[in-house]
């Protein structure tokens, strides 16, 4: 199977022992306690699920810049996103040991205990910094540059023991998977090549039939469709209504054992090309071997060009800073000429009116007035799924 990134073997930093882990609670109780942003949690969890693997905890300040200019650690270890706790929180100590507490649980519980290296301030000139290098822009209507600079300016740094799951484990049972549990389950199947297919949406008949591409061209073993499940911008649709209405695609369209059903617990970034370098260090944490990256790959709005999340692999991933290979996708769209989903590259003499093409907008609105999107866009059973959700909006 494919090495985790930077290591042999994949450091997750759960406290899976239950005496151990009963024993760190019961000493949190006692330790001076932080409240965490939700991205702060979210990193938190990550690192739990080994998807980050080889960090044993937060980037110091030196550390968040470097990975911000030029996704190197100062020791040179590759990373495209600097995992940080920044806090508004005043009085923690370098040399501490803090409980973190969980923003998006209830009664805040204790997400880990934190051993504080080193107490930061961050300039708003750095802030800016980072937010241009990991966001390509510095506009406050991007959500996630809001976000970023919303997080505070003290930096907490040092490694943690983590003892849970936040909401992921306990909200989405069947579906949360952290990086151990895919990896056994890519070792159980005996799949040697796996396609990784990233999704914060549900999928249409495009994706359905980019994931069937993407494992013939391959010719892979088995597709991960690895959703995430955390924080979204507004107006983007829950992950409990996603969940169900990828895994009736599956169930339906798909050979059985061919396709896991997966997410993990992050809030998305929108950060375009440099998440979709994330993605690929994470999926090959979990075992993956290749991840489809298609047109506007976590993107928002118009702030990244429609490839910048493939041309950044090519311009600034170094050959050997990942084993996980990309497999790059063009828009893909039914053909009414040739009477099934194509790649647009693919079809050279198509003009635009020979495809089947919706806007977001349009299909939102047609699934909130009950109209199903025509069976070349939508599979019908995702369709009705969807129009429950946005009928119970109204209700």
């Amino acid at each position: 199977m494919i090495k985790p990134h930077g290591s042999d073997e994949l450091n997750a930093l759960y406290v899976a022992d239950e005496d151990q882990r009963a024993a760190l609670l019961e000493e949190a109780e006692g330790l001076p306690s932080l409240l965490l942003n939700s991205a702060a949690a979210a990193n938190a969890v990550m690192l739990a699920a080994g998807y980050f693997n080889p960090l044993t905890g937060y980037m110091n300040l030196a550390d968040a810049l470097s990975v911000a200019e030029n996704m190197h650690t100062v020791d040179g270890l590759f990373w495209p996103v600097p995992i940080v706790n920044m806090t508004s929180e005043s009085g923690i100590e370098a040399g501490s040991r803090i409980a973190l507490r969980d923003p998006n649980a209830e009664g805040s519980p204790v997400l880990a205990i934190m051993d504080v290296e080193a107490v930061e301030s961050v300039s708003e000139e750095q802030i800016d910094f980072m937010a241009e290098k990991i966001f390509r822009s510095d506009d406050a209507n991007h959500p996630g540059v809001a976000t970023f600079k919303s997080l505070g300016r003290t930096l907490l740094s040092g490694p943690i023991q983590v003892l849970g799951f936040s909401y992921f484990q306990s909200d989405f049972p069947e579906t949360f998977r952290t990086a151990v549990e895919i990896r056994a389950e890519i070792a159980k199947n005996g799949w040697d090549k796996v396609v990784a297919f990233q999704t914060r949406n549900p999928m249409h008949r495009a994706h359905e039939e980019l994931c069937r591409m993407a494992m013939n061209d391959l010719d892979a073993d088995g597709i991960l469709i690895h959703m995430l499940l955390g924080k979204l911008k507004p107006g983007d649709i829950p992950a409990d209504v996603r969940d169900a209405s990828i895994r009736k695609m599956v169930d339906v369209y798909f050979p059985a054992n061919t396709v896991m059903v997966t997410g993990y617990g992050f809030d998305m970034l929108y950060a375009g090309p440099r998440e979709a370098v994330l993605h690929a260090v994470f999926r090959q944490n979990s075992g993956c071997t290749h991840l489809i990256v298609g047109r506007d790959h976590a993107g928002v709005g118009d702030y990244y060009g429609g490839f910048d999340a493939q041309t950044i692999f090519d311009e600034e991933v170094p050959d050997d800073a990942l084993e996980l290979e990309v497999y790059k996708a063009d828009h893909t769209a039914y053909s009414k000429k040739l009477d099934k989903v194509v790649m647009m590259r693919d079809v050279p003499d198509h003009s635009m009116e020979d495809f089947v093409l919706l806007s977001g907008t349009k299909v939102r609105e047609m699934l909130g007035e009950g109209i199903a999107p025509p069976p070349e866009f939508s599979r019908p059973e995702v369709a009705q799924i969807l129009m429950d959700h946005y009928k119970s909006l109204d209700s």
